[in-house]
């Protein structure tokens, strides 16, 4: 919702059902507000946030915030379905968060790994935990390494990333300060390879508005398996909450015209 307070830090909630809500800066112009712990059961691809769940993070932050939150002041919502191990606690928000492993290995036969529950944060550790468990099936396999290793895009100097995104603007300066910023936090060094030897926007192609441009569109598409103008507006950026919706229209109908295949 739109930005319920001054400055880039986030709050932590305690709620009178003991779980716990935050409320984070989001995208420079909003607030983000989460989360709940609903038990799911229908198709995961028309999963949403439900009334009754935004109704309540709302009368939790209003409980702390000197102006309420009503749910109609809601301007967009999302909402994921996340596999836990089933514990047989009764509550949700009690289930364990911890991923399990079950390693099935018979005598003889390949062994299979079963992963159950896990989330990005933890992406890393559960990687090197599974491979340690498949170890005694390849006896070549060499130590951990990852947990140094830079993810795409990360591999800009003294992992100072300010200094990059000034970098960013000062070797393509007919950019806008603000789109800089948005390209380095979402590309980081993988932004050359939609900038490259661009010398003004028009070498970009279109802009769509927010600096999204034709180049970065085919770019996304290209390297990031991006398919509809929606992977492009909600799932790759969150475009689609600073767009007109003019805007975001002439983008579906370029992404629709151009790459729908």
């Amino acid at each position: 919702m739109p930005a319920l307070y001054a400055g880039d830090h986030a709050f932590i909630f305690q709620n009178d059902d003991r779980r716990i809500v935050f409320a984070i800066p989001f995208e420079g112009r909003f607030t983000l507000i989460g989360t709940t712990d609903v038990p799911f059961e229908s198709d995961a691809s028309e999963v949403k946030a439900s009334s009754a769940e935004i109704g309540y993070l709302c009368r939790c932050v209003s409980r702390y915030f000197r102006k309420p939150v009503h749910p109609g002041d809601v301007i967009w919502s999302y909402a994921g379905v996340r596999a836990l191990f089933d514990d047989g606690a009764n509550d949700p928000s009690a289930v364990t968060r911890d991923y399990v492993l079950d390693l099935d290995a018979p005598p003889g036969e390949a062994p299979a790994l079963s992963i159950f529950g896990g989330k990005i944060t933890t992406f890393r550790s559960l990687a090197e935990h599974a491979l340690a468990g498949l170890r005694p099936f390849f006896p070549h396999m060499g130590p951990a390494w990852t947990a140094r290793a830079k993810l795409p895009g990360g591999d800009f100097e003294h992992e100072d990333f300010v200094a990059f995104a000034q970098s960013v603007q000062q070797r393509w300066p007919f950019i806008e300060e603000q789109t800089a910023i948005r390209l380095a936090r979402a590309y980081g060094t993988r932004v050359e390879r939609i900038l490259g030897s661009a010398l003004s926007m028009a070498d970009l192609g279109r802009d769509f508005g927010c600096g999204l441009t034709e180049v970065e569109l085919g770019y996304l598409t290209g390297n990031e398996w991006a398919r509809t103008a929606d992977d492009v507006l909600w799932r790759r950026s969150k475009l689609g909450m600073h767009l007109s919706k003019f805007q975001a229209e002439a983008v579906a109908i370029y992404y629709g015209e151009k790459y729908a295949a």
